[in-house]
């Protein structure tokens, strides 16, 4: 069976999701198995875009010329292109404040009055630029779900979506409902599931870094909250961490 072609790399982010790629010790010789890493920066000096890719895994969000520019080669250099990670999906950390100040006032904070800004615009996912074949959420992903992608990918097919909330996998496991029981700002409810309650397992709330659910009740979720006494500034600050606009009156 032919090695697929695959490139993979970073916009606007941190290289934790490739770093998480990376980590798969035990997983890489069967990942090498199914692809060819033709364009891998982080892992790999001498990379080359003029090739035609089988699939792009991409990472980060859209904020500057450059990732943008870069995004549509890979767009048009690629069969499949895949947003992998929360900020690829979602914006991200990336895009937390992009509602609370202007973008020039946040690179002043960051480079100072005095100093030239880089050239940059509010982070943004991959599909508000072009279209995405394949998702694989999370900050980081899992292990399992990249596998799952590069096997599915390497068959000619893409893995299937999950569709339930961290909620159905802390119940599963019999877990302290922390937001009904302890009364704490659990976001379990709207947040998809894939990685198996890992925070609530251990008495730390959801915090939603693998961002909605799919139909999300997210109404019935701000109410929840509102209803424990905290405040809905708190509740937006929250939720926004790694998705900034979310629906506050959708109803699945």
């Amino acid at each position: 069976m032919r090695r697929m072609k695959l490139a993979i790399t970073g916009l606007t982010a941190c290289s934790g999701c490739q770093l998480t790629l990376l980590n798969c010790e035990d997983e890489l010789p069967e990942l090498l198995g199914h692809c060819e890493l033709v364009y891998f920066p982080l892992a790999e000096s001498g990379n080359v875009l003029d090739v035609q890719f089988d699939a792009a895994i991409v990472e980060g969000a859209v904020s500057t010329p450059k990732d943008l520019e870069l995004l549509f080669k890979l767009r048009n250099a690629s069969t499949h292109l895949v947003a992998y990670g929360t900020c690829a999906l979602f914006g991200g950390v990336a895009a937390m404040n992009n509602r609370v100040s202007t973008r020039r006032e946040l690179l002043r904070s960051v480079f100072g009055a005095g100093e030239k800004l880089p050239e940059s615009f509010p982070p943004a996912p991959l599909a508000n630029f072009v279209s995405v074949d394949a998702t694989v959420t999370g900050c980081p992903p899992e292990k399992q779900e990249i596998m799952e992608l590069v096997v599915a990918l390497a068959a000619g097919t893409l893995p299937p979506a999950r569709s339930y909330p961290v909620c159905t996998e802390c119940r599963s496991h019999e877990n302290l409902c922390l937001l009904l029981e302890k009364r704490e700002l659990c976001l379990g409810p709207v947040v998809q599931g894939g990685c198996n309650a890992r925070c609530p397992a251990t008495g730390i709330v959801c915090e939603g870094c693998r961002g909605p659910v799919r139909e999300a009740n997210v109404a019935q979720e701000l109410e929840l909250l509102l209803e424990r006494g905290f405040g809905r500034d708190e509740i937006e600050r929250r939720m926004s961490r790694f998705k900034p606009e979310w629906d506050y009156g959708k109803r699945s």
